[in-house]
């Protein structure tokens, strides 16, 4: 089997966060809750660059009780409410007081699938399981409750096995549903894996 080494404090601690978004492509997110393991491989992400990023949650330097966590040292788990139905998945980059981000926005399942189908309500395994940010969390178990948590930590982390993807099949595209964000929105700051049936938003 191979080795699988967790992301350390120098993977998330550098400046460039679409670069780090960039890499994150072919980790495993991987949550250990109660015994219970599951991963999966990240093939969709999305960058978001704090004060100066329109479509950032922290845009201006805006800071609230909910968006503090972003503010912290590299290597926490930021996890929002969206639509008061999905929570989302981000991981906090740079450093202290430069709020930069990063979304999971789909995985590919590898471990504890029986789980996550539990999880979701789901009889059968398709790409509906973690295509898209609310169900890599509904499928991984992750909630609010788990944002601040300790990437460092054993309950939720992204380690890295040596799993190599085609640099011709990693794509930056615009981000999703950030329309707001006016010229910000058509930056490229999204991820995803060429053809993988687990990304989410249109076929690229």
């Amino acid at each position: 089997m191979t080795e699988i080494k967790k992301l350390g404090y120098s993977f998330y601690s550098g400046k460039d966060v679409v670069k780090i978004a960039k890499d994150l492509i072919g980790k495993i997110l991987i949550t250990q809750f109660d015994g219970v393991k599951t991963s999966g491989r990240i093939v969709e992400t999305e960058a978001y660059a704090g004060a100066i990023d329109r479509a950032s949650h922290a845009y201006g330097g805006r800071r609230t009780k909910r968006t503090e966590i972003i503010f912290a040292d590299a290597g926490k788990a930021y996890v929002y409410l969206c639509y008061g139905i999905h929570y989302l998945f981000n991981v906090v980059t740079n450093k202290k007081d430069v709020p930069h981000a990063i979304l999971i926005r789909a995985v590919e399942p590898l471990e504890g699938i029986d789980e996550m189908l539990r999880r979701t309500r789901k009889i059968k395994l398709d790409n509906t399981l973690t295509k898209g940010p609310g169900n890599v969390s509904k499928a991984l178990g992750i909630t609010t409750h788990h944002t601040g948590s300790d990437l460092f930590a054993d309950e939720i982390f992204i380690a890295d096995d040596d799993f190599k993807i085609n640099k011709k099949n990693i794509i930056a595209t615009p981000r999703i549903g950030v329309d707001y964000a006016g010229e910000d929105a058509k930056l490229l700051y999204r991820f995803i894996v060429k053809g993988n049936g687990y990304v989410s938003g249109k076929k690229q």
